[in-house]
């Protein structure tokens, strides 16, 4: 039977440049954000609750990957932000600048999409204490 193969995650310089994608995506919210709204305290209330997606790992990984790459892949904000220009509702393009905000600062860090094998595995490699420094 042969072991499972850990999936897989890029490394070098693509990496690097996915991770500096991450840091100019959050600072285009950033830039962004005050224009379309004043309120830092909605900011602060907004900026961490994609996270709560980890809760659906409570139903297994499978589930758990879905839910969190579901959260955390910027296709629901872009049309978050669509919606709020074209109805027009600013609010939601704030919403939407926040939620943007916090994905660029997961793939600055190096948090990426989820693999169904498990939490610590992402397209950007393998996180938490059993990840190998990648070069």
């Amino acid at each position: 039977m042969a072991e499972p193969r850990e999936p897989p995650g890029v490394a070098g310089l693509p990496r690097r440049l996915l991770r500096l994608e991450g840091a100019a995506l959050l600072a285009l919210a950033l830039v962004l954000y005050p224009r379309v709204s004043d309120s830092w305290w909605l900011f602060a209330a907004l900026v961490l609750l994609p996270d709560l997606s980890f809760l659906g790992y409570l139903a297994g990984p499978r589930v758990g990957a879905w839910v969190y790459n579901a959260a955390h892949v910027t296709l629901g904000p872009i049309a978050l932000a669509i919606a709020g220009l074209l109805l027009p509702a600013i609010q939601l393009v704030a919403v939407a600048l926040i939620w943007l905000a916090h994905i660029g600062g997961d793939r600055l860090l190096g948090y990426g999409l989820k693999y169904e094998a498990g939490f610590g595995f992402t397209h950007l490699g393998r996180i938490g204490r059993q990840a190998s420094p990648r070069p």
